[in-house]
């Protein structure tokens, strides 16, 4: 029943992608967070749905009149010189055959962001994308607070298998990263009902990070709630809603849960922790040792070996920081920190540029907001490897967008980008009006 019910909705939505293009890209960022697909037990399990909608867009979009535009901005330049150097380090890899395939997925994930960007066009359409990425992710947000609660946190929560949030830490990750866009779409949601479906969203979401057992998202969780308070509008609620969320979800977990947080403070006797920090300790010698890094897929036995401390302690890196600083180089940490803090940059511009104009007020929330998920995906990403996750992409993509708009806004008698709050059925059906040419 599931696969036929994913078929229908990939299959049968071909046809309105191809005319309206934007809706494709709408549909795969839900197929690429929620990964419906993976939840599937026949045909569908290992259809290559992500392809066949990207092939269907990438077609709408050369052949529709639909709007497009290409923003290029600083940040946009870095991410393409990112990919570029990124394509370097393979070439010099120490093992070429896996890390051209690593490679050609960081591609496929870059070309979606850049279809991304291109089709964001209006103020309704980012909402909408928000939408399916906060619905997406929110799904199991909201599945794993109740399981957890249900539980009594017994069980981790984790992901489908064989995606980017298949494990607990990278499952905790991107749902402290969703939590701050489930806030921006609760502020400016008309719908009661939404609103308060939202708020449980947001404690559910929260209990399930906690009920990962993921030590990263615990640090992360509690960095991410404090730029969360300090970014809100409304500091009274904000704060109601992180007490009553923390309260609900420590109640709730067994004594296993506080055992192993617990070996946050005693790290060195933790051989977990130690691994990571050994492989940290790994990626430093090797960029200090070759200018392009190991390449992508670097961590092996026998790097290990060569470029450890230890000589044979082998584990993944589980760090979004060190694991392009082994694989590409010092160049390539300084690139990928350099998007990371344009990007924040260009969201405190956001908010410079809107705080004047009442107006605008969508977007200076939805920039701190990306802030907060920034904040997110940088604590918790120091202790995990998710260097490449499509997320933070689409996050780049979003702020860039909504930086345009509102300097368009400004530069017009009548903003461009300004309009009524918006509810999530309002900005579908704005989003779903034809617009032709170039905005």
């Amino acid at each position: 029943m599931r696969d036929l019910l994913v078929a229908f909705i990939v299959f049968g939505s071909l046809p309105f992608i191809l005319k309206r293009p934007f809706w494709g890209i709408v549909l795969l960022a839900g197929l690429g967070y929620m990964n419906p697909h993976r939840l599937c037990y026949g045909f569908m399990f290992s259809m290559p749905v992500v392809q066949i909608v990207a092939l269907a867009t990438l077609i709408g979009m050369l052949a529709s009149k639909e709007a497009k535009r290409m923003v290029w901005s600083r940040e946009i330049w870095v991410l393409l010189i990112f990919v570029f150097w990124m394509g370097l380090t393979t070439t010099q890899a120490f093992f070429f055959a896996p890390a051209i395939e690593q490679y050609e997925k960081v591609v496929k994930v870059q070309i979606l962001t850049f279809m991304t960007l291109l089709m964001l066009t209006t103020r309704e359409r980012v909402h909408v994308f928000v939408w399916a990425i906060v619905l997406s992710l929110g799904f199991y947000g909201v599945k794993g607070g109740l399981f957890t609660l249900a539980t009594g946190g017994a069980h981790r929560v984790q992901g489908p298998l064989g995606t980017f949030i298949g494990g607990n830490n990278e499952m905790a990750l991107a749902l402290v990263m969703t939590i701050p866009l489930m806030r921006y779409l609760q502020l400016h949601e008309q719908n009661r009902h939404i609103r308060l479906g939202l708020t449980a969203a947001m404690v559910l979401t929260v209990i399930a990070a906690i009920g990962s057992q993921s030590r990263g998202a615990l640090v992360g969780l509690l960095v991410t709630g404090a730029v969360f308070w300090w970014k809100s509008r409304s500091k009274f609620y904000t704060g109601i809603l992180i007490v009553v969320a923390a309260m609900v979800a420590v109640a709730v977990m067994p004594p296993e849960w506080y055992e192993r947080m617990g070996t946050i403070k005693t790290y060195e006797e933790d051989a977990s922790a130690m691994g990571r920090i050994y492989a940290w300790q790994t990626a430093i010698g090797i960029a200090n040792n070759r200018f392009f890094g190991g390449g992508f897929e670097t961590w092996h036995p026998r790097v290990f070996f060569l470029y450890g401390p230890g000589g044979s302690f082998a584990r993944d890196v589980h760090s979004i920081y060190f694991e392009v600083l082994g694989e590409h180089g010092w160049v390539g940490l300084i690139l990928f920190l350099s998007l990371l803090g344009f990007t924040w940059f260009k969201c405190g511009s956001i908010a410079r540029l809107a705080r004047s104009q009442p107006d605008l007020l969508w977007a200076r929330d939805l920039a701190a907001m990306v802030q907060v998920s920034l904040v997110a995906y940088m604590t918790a990403g120091a202790f995990l490897g998710l260097a490449y996750f499509d997320f933070v992409y689409h996050l780049v993509a979003i702020v860039v967008v909504v930086h345009h708009l509102v300097t368009a806004g400004r530069a017009q008698a009548q903003p461009a980008a300004a309009s009524a709050p918006l509810s999530l059925f309002g900005a579908i059906r704005h989003a779903w009006l034809p617009t032709t040419g170039r905005a």
